[in-house]
């Protein structure tokens, strides 16, 4: 690799709830190269949405290297139309009025910025090996005991 490149990154990402909401869990996947790196964790209470958004945020979080060229593959439609039809930065405009888990696109938002990321919707349980992978795990996470809370996740919102 170049001095000057950016390291081409891909990222397989899949929330779950059991229950929507309900206990849930995220699963992350990242892959540079020959290098693989697997994430997750499980809420006490909190939706579907905002663990495939979690799952997102969590694998560039977990990027080390700025920028990357990052490429995210995810069966949520909310996450990737979210951000590739550019809702979200309407949303921005509007302050996230009326808009639920403002407090996760925020978060995604920050490190959003730092890299050049697509996001790339793959049809879920379609036997793609990494996002049935991701899926596995986020629904292991949320049968972890102890699980914590999602801080941001309130039902009446």
């Amino acid at each position: 690799m170049g001095l000057h490149e950016n390291p081409a990154i891909i990222i397989f990402t899949d929330g779950a709830a059991r229950g929507n909401p309900g206990p849930g869990g995220y699963g992350v996947v990242l892959i540079s190269g020959s290098h693989r790196k697997e994430l997750s964790q499980g809420f006490k209470l909190t939706t579907n949405n905002r663990m495939e958004l979690m799952a997102a945020i969590v694998g560039l979080e977990a990027l080390k290297i700025t920028p990357c060229n990052v490429t995210i593959y995810t069966d949520s439609k909310y996450v990737a139309d979210s951000v590739e039809k550019k809702w979200v930065f309407n949303w921005v405009k509007t302050g996230f009025k009326g808009k639920k888990n403002s407090d996760l696109w925020k978060r995604f938002l920050k490190v959003y910025g730092m890299h050049h990321i697509k996001f790339v919707w793959v049809k879920g349980h379609a036997s793609i090996p990494e996002n049935e992978r991701c899926d596995q795990l986020a629904v292991e996470a949320s049968f972890q005991p102890g699980l914590p809370e999602d801080a941001g996740y309130h039902p009446d919102k």
